[in-house]
């Protein structure tokens, strides 16, 4: 007999992967930018360095409470769900197995069978069968509030590091071009990461991802630029 193979399917990566690339993508996106438009008001070493140091601290923690309340949200209406779900398995077995059956008629199987899959299905784990089948919750899928807040926090400092690193290397009068072009190597990088570990191409969501860090940086350069001279002696 041929031995099961094991399966390992890019869709379990959804939960944290999600988090991973919005976390990064938006730390090396707002602190470049940041940089970008401070720099371009500013010639002070110093200036360019608070405000990206402020912006990578304030920015991880805006992105990790952000998607604890966010990803919380999605839990507690998944929870509740649950319970309905429960309540109904409670009182009212029959009319559940009905519906679970039908659910399986309508994706192809034959009526009778249908019935029997359901029985054996709601006999194993009948709460699972329905989150899976009825509600479309399993595991993989499921709100990881903890789980994102954290990936966020992290990911996002990591992105941030990039364009502040550069701008402390680099002349304070060099530091919107020098933060621009290795924002924009380092959204690439990241576009290109993203889409392999998702198992997608990696051109369109590398050309996606570098047009918009662009335009961002290019529309807090132009701000910069015009309060610089409006403030300016």
């Amino acid at each position: 007999m041929r031995a099961l193979h094991k399966e390992n399917h890019l869709i379990e990566r959804i939960g944290w992967l999600r988090a991973a690339v919005l976390g990064a993508n938006d730390g090396l996106i707002s602190t470049s930018s940041l940089i970008v438009g401070v720099a371009a008001a500013t010639a002070a070493s110093d200036e360019i360095l608070v405000a990206g140091v402020a912006g990578l601290v304030a920015g991880a923690m805006s992105m990790a409470a952000g998607e604890y309340v966010s990803v919380s949200s999605q839990a507690d209406t998944e929870q509740a769900d649950m319970a309905r779900e429960r309540n109904e398995l409670a009182n009212q077995p029959e009319a559940e197995l009905a519906e679970l059956a039908a659910i399986y008629a309508q994706r192809g199987v034959s009526p009778d069978l249908a019935q029997q899959v359901a029985k054996q299905m709601m006999e194993k784990d009948a709460l699972e069968a329905h989150a899976r089948d009825e509600l479309g919750l399993s595991s993989h899928v499921m709100a990881k509030p903890v789980q994102a807040a954290f990936t966020s926090a992290v990911t996002f400092s990591a992105g941030a590091a990039l364009p502040l690193i550069v701008a402390l290397l680099t002349p304070a009068g060099t530091a919107a071009w020098s933060v621009s072009i290795a924002g924009l190597i380092g959204l690439a990088a990241l576009g290109a990461i993203g889409a392999r570990a998702g198992g997608a191409s990696i051109w369109k969501p590398t050309a996606r991802v570098m047009f918009w860090g662009a335009v961002a940086m290019a529309s807090t350069a132009g701000i910069g630029s015009l309060v610089g001279r409006g403030v300016g002696p």
